[in-house]
């Protein structure tokens, strides 16, 4: 499988809390979030079809923050972009992407502030952008 980077585009349907793992409990606005991730592992980005998997399944043991996230039901996988690449560039997209942040989301492994980042205004666009200034071609997938 090939490796990369990807961004996974959750819609927050109206405010909530959200217990996520140590962190604790975080309040969400409505409206959409950006998380930023890698999938240089050896599944590479069959790890986005892991994030598809878990959003659709009723029963989820969450393992990261964002499975946390992605479990409230007020949550919304909306769409995944993606790109092929060998290089640790998901911290360099996360500053691209940049903006309102939840301090501390999946970024556990890095000296980020952030990899998780709120809009209030529909992000494929901007994305898809951050993807191209990071120098990588994005391919994008709608969820349904």
């Amino acid at each position: 499988m090939d490796k990369g980077i990807y961004c996974l585009i959750l819609e927050c349907a109206g405010p909530c809390t959200v217990k996520i793992g140590a962190l604790g409990s975080i309040e969400f606005k409505k409206g959409w979030y950006l998380y930023a991730g890698s999938a240089l592992g050896s599944g590479g980005l069959s790890r986005v079809s892991r994030y598809i998997r878990f959003f659709r399944e009723q029963y989820r043991k969450p393992k990261w923050h964002i499975d946390y996230l992605m479990a409230a039901d007020e949550i919304t996988l909306t769409g995944v972009i993606c790109a092929k690449t060998e290089e640790r560039l998901e911290c360099v997209l996360a500053k691209t992407i940049g903006g309102t942040c939840t301090t501390d989301f999946g970024c556990s492994d890095c000296s980020c502030a952030s990899h998780l980042f709120y809009r209030t205004d529909p992000p494929e666009t901007e994305v898809v952008r951050a993807f191209e200034r990071t120098g990588l071609v994005p391919i994008f997938h709608l969820i349904r």
